[in-house]
């Protein structure tokens, strides 16, 4: 039964077996994260929000089509006033982290010399941003502590998190109204969704949104 049932799904138009997917699939929404360093230092950027009780990295939601690494440059420079070419952010290994909640967070790091890094605070989305020794991190939030020991770059011992867990796309679902969700739009994407949960279960698979 189930061969006939591939059979027929594959007969359908393209379009229709697309709408097909896109109805059963498991939806997810879609993130970006920029894990910034200074050049000369290695300290990093991080920044803080009214609604979170710890500090976290700049990261949002892609818009539709929007490619990883633009979206993380965009979402950097809309939050910190930091800008950096999408061109000079490298894919975290592994890039994506699979949230529980259904959230998608694909990590991209990058340089940049602080002493010419112009910072932004706009006083409502972000009410401050700074940059900190690895050695000697402020209060994180949870979501951003479980994000960075995924590139061993948690401390040892960190500051205590947040008591509620968080994801780093979350908060912008609610601020940023041209966010949209990205489900998968056929079966091997839907195929790969799965896989890569999969593995990150296992802890290799790779993204705040961090909002971590």
């Amino acid at each position: 039964m189930r061969a006939a049932a591939y059979q027929a799904f594959y007969r359908m138009p393209s379009p229709l077996r697309r709408a097909v997917v896109i109805l059963v699939a498991p939806k997810y929404l879609v993130g970006a994260v920029a894990v910034i360093r200074d050049a000369d230092s290695g300290d990093m950027l991080l920044l803080r929000q009214p609604s979170k009780a710890g500090w976290s990295l700049p990261a949002g939601l892609l818009k539709r089509h929007e490619d990883p690494a633009v979206g993380a440059a965009r979402e950097l420079f809309e939050e910190t006033g930091v800008r950096i070419s999408p061109d000079e952010l490298t894919p975290g290994v592994p890039n994506a982290i699979i949230h529980p909640v259904g959230v998608v967070d694909t990590v991209f790091f990058g340089t940049i010399p602080a002493a010419q890094a112009t910072l932004h605070i706009d006083g409502g989305e972000i009410v401050d941003i700074g940059w900190f020794p690895i050695d000697d991190l402020p209060r994180l939030t949870s979501n951003t502590i479980k994000l960075l020991s995924r590139y061993d770059l948690a401390p040892a011992s960190t500051p205590d998190s947040a008591a509620t867990p968080e994801t780093a796309a979350e908060p912008e679902a609610e601020s940023a109204p041209t966010a949209e969700p990205s489900p998968a739009t056929d079966p091997t994407a839907a195929g790969a969704a799965g896989a890569v949960g999969g593995s990150e279960s296992g802890g290799e698979a790779r993204a705040t949104g961090e909002r971590s």
